[in-house]
């Protein structure tokens, strides 16, 4: 009976964690439209974002522990730090890195995160990562592939590396969020600060005009902070690879939503490689919940 119910109770965990992963992925799909909307130099939509960020998280924060009486910290110990300042690095190398390099390069790169975050999960957590999370990796890994080959190759090693370097971090800061265990979802508001702060010398200019701002505050105040807060609470109930995998509906989706917005059509290229990329998102979500409802019965 006690291993029946705690298989069961995993089982619901894993329900959650891919539910709560999957709603942050789609929200971060909505980050590129929204800064194309805004159409500024990126270190100028750094600060915004990240001082809007910083704000929601911190408000949101501020009412749940007077409305519900929480005791709960806004940032957690010295894990919460760690995560904020890794998000503040992420930040930071995409958007150098997407200065110096293509963007095919860059997204071909990110796609690696799947990859580190199950490296360092093996290395560092002993987690071994499951066949079908492997293959499903390896086949998302194609479909981006396919998306970008037409700009592979046009980019600089300088650019690469910094894309490379951003990935990792990626995946670094995932397994730090599964190996910690708590709930550090509020830490990239003070990332995002972080980031802002740095970014001010660079930005060339501090001030946005008309809808600008509206689209920077939807940015800001909503898709961002539950992109971000959603994903950092993935790791506590899923892997880190697999959490990774849902960071790829960006690639699939943004364009898709640029195009309805902006009028720029997506190649076929992208068309065949996004349809890959979702096919293998939702068969392997379908495979592990089927699995852990067969365990669950099992052992019930």
């Amino acid at each position: 009976m006690g291993a029946g119910s705690s298989t069961e109770q995993a089982a619901a965990a894993h329900r959650k964690g891919l539910a709560i992963t999957f709603a942050g992925g789609m929200f971060m799909t909505f980050d590129t439209p929204l800064l194309r909307l805004v159409d500024t130099d990126p270190w100028t939509a750094i600060v915004w974002r990240g001082l809007f960020v910083f704000l929601a998280m911190g408000g949101f924060w501020l009412w749940w522990r007077l409305a519900t009486g929480s005791r709960e910290p806004f940032i957690n110990g010295r894990d919460g730090f760690v995560v904020a300042l890794l998000h503040c690095a992420a930040n930071i190398l995409f958007m150098t890195a997407l200065h110096y390099t293509t963007v095919a390069n860059l997204v071909f790169i990110l796609a690696l995160n799947p990859l580190f975050a199950a490296l360092f999960s093996f290395l560092w957590l002993k987690e071994t990562v499951n066949r079908a999370t492997l293959m499903a990796i390896l086949a998302a890994l194609a479909g981006v592939a396919i998306i970008v080959w037409d700009g592979l190759g046009r980019g600089s090693a300088f650019g690469d590396g910094l894309a490379l370097g951003c990935a990792t971090v990626l995946g670094f800061g995932l397994t730090y969020v599964r190996r910690s265990r708590k709930n550090l979802s509020l830490s990239p508001a003070l990332g995002a600060l972080i980031a802002a702060g740095i970014a001010v010398p660079f930005a060339q200019q501090l001030w946005l005009d008309g809808d600008q701002w509206i689209y920077m505050a939807l940015n800001g105040f909503v898709v961002m902070p539950m992109a971000s807060a959603m994903l950092v609470a993935g790791p506590r109930y899923i892997t880190a690879a697999e959490v990774a995998m849902f960071f790829l509906l960006e690639t699939v989706l943004a364009p898709v939503w640029v195009w309805l917005v902006v009028g720029e059509v997506p190649s076929g290229n992208s068309l065949i490689g996004g349809a890959i990329i979702l096919t293998t998102l939702a068969l392997h979500s379908l495979h592990r919940l089927g699995t852990g409802r067969r365990r669950a019965r099992k052992t019930g």
